[in-house]
């Protein structure tokens, strides 16, 4: 089998999807809902909810004229764009207030429960990108089953 090249779109998203992986390796017993509470909160987490991640990833791609390092190709600026509107999108969802994660009675608030609920997404999104490439190793959560 060949392995499909993963789109620029989803390369956020298959960060997430193996950090709250890791976090799930870690803790053998947490379900998918605790790990990716979990990850909410971590570095990573920090990093892209603050644009930080894809100001780096920015940064880098200005450095090599846009070109994708493994084709050479010049990176289109429609995908450019895409991007930076997924930047934005990731600022707005996963907007950080930890110290308002839960309620006095353990119930996630409505910031944190879309937070949750796009990260959620996120992995839909990677799991059913590498089931329609038939990348099924690299499924790991079985989220979308």
């Amino acid at each position: 089998m060949q392995v499909k090249e993963r789109p620029y779109i989803l390369y956020v998203a298959e960060k997430i999807y193996f950090a709250i992986c890791d976090i799930k390796k870690k803790n053998q017993r947490f379900s998918n809902d605790e790990a990716i509470q979990d990850f909410i909160g971590s570095d990573l987490y920090k990093e892209i909810s603050s644009g930080k991640f894809h100001d780096r990833w920015f940064e880098q791609l200005k450095q090599n004229d846009y070109l994708d390092k493994k084709t050479k190709n010049k990176i289109p600026n429609e995908t450019i764009e895409l991007l930076r509107i997924q930047k934005d999108m990731m600022i707005k969802q996963l907007i950080q207030f930890p110290d308002l994660y839960y309620t006095k009675n353990n119930i996630p608030l409505e910031l944190s429960q879309r937070a949750f609920d796009q990260l959620w997404r996120i992995c839909e999104s990677y799991e059913l990108w590498c089931k329609e490439t038939k990348q099924n190793n690299l499924l790991k959560l079985n989220i979308i089953d």
